[in-house]
């Protein structure tokens, strides 16, 4: 038996879920994990014979969600910590991608993740204890063209999370945004969707950033099993971050990012409250 946590982590197969589980179980976790089919399934529970657990599940078949996790917590016991690893990434300029892929993009990176959040908070109520671990984006604090269906629900799940932290605190449930930057996971590989271009005026702009993306598939700077371990750090803090950043790119864009906020707001700063009174 293990004397560590038991974390709940969606999208196990690849990229972070997956070093994430490889990681906690190392370190004398207990892991469930979701994936989409019965052979990842067995894939994933090949990993350890007493320690990883494995469930089918799409999170955005928000039905199921709340069944799954009522028999994790019958069977596995307790879960003491919801990762929501589960989602992918969207590129298309955005006056060129249809509608029904922002609703895509939304239905896993966002409301999938509110579900998760909603089926496991009932039972971390009852405890006074809890641990939520949402995997957001540099995406969620900075944006560039071409991806801003995934900059949109990433950012939306930033508020979600920091809001949420505020309304669980006082039962002593944590919750914590990570924002990896670029790490060699398959993000910009074969899972992410892309909209094909139909628009020759935004060429400038985005196929620069097309192609400097598909360039450094594979050579990010950002180890996943680094990563891992950061998150690991964050489960086991006592006063873990509202927000925690992954990778020196994802520091230095995003403090660029507050910096020249801070300086559009004090250039507009009497235009903005000339409007009291």
């Amino acid at each position: 038996m293990t004397t560590g946590k038991t974390l709940l982590i969606t999208g196990v197969s690849s990229g972070f879920g997956r070093a994430l589980a490889q990681e906690a179980l190392t370190a004398g976790h207990t892991v469930v994990g979701t994936v989409r089919s019965e052979k990842d399934r067995r894939d994933f529970q090949s990993m350890s014979a007493h320690s990883a657990f494995g469930r089918v599940l799409d999170v955005t078949h928000f039905d199921a969600i709340d069944g799954v996790v009522s028999d994790i917590e019958s069977t596995a016991g307790p879960i003491d910590v919801l990762v929501n690893n589960a989602g992918y990434g969207h590129e298309g300029v955005m006056e060129e991608s249809p509608l029904s892929e922002i609703r895509r993009q939304f239905d896993v990176n966002v409301f999938g993740a509110v579900a998760m959040m909603k089926a496991v908070l009932p039972f971390m109520r009852a405890r006074r204890r809890g641990h939520i671990l949402n995997i957001t984006s540099m995406g969620g604090h900075i944006t560039m063209p071409g991806i801003a269906y995934y900059c949109g629900s990433k950012f939306a799940l930033e508020g979600i999370s920091e809001a949420l932290g505020k309304e669980v605190k006082p039962f002593g449930i944590h919750v914590t945004a990570v924002a990896p930057g670029s790490f060699r996971t398959d993000w910009a590989g074969r899972s992410m969707k892309r909209t094909p271009r139909s628009i020759a005026d935004y060429d400038a702009v985005f196929n620069p950033i097309r192609l400097a993306r598909e360039e450094k598939s594979g050579k990010q700077l950002g180890d996943p099993t680094k990563a891992a371990r950061a998150m690991l750090a964050v489960i086991a803090a006592e006063r873990p971050p509202a927000h925690l950043l992954l990778g020196s790119d994802a520091l230095n864009l995003v403090r660029a990012k507050l910096s020249a906020l801070d300086d559009e707001i004090r250039a507009w700063e009497t235009v903005t409250v000339s409007t009291d009174g």
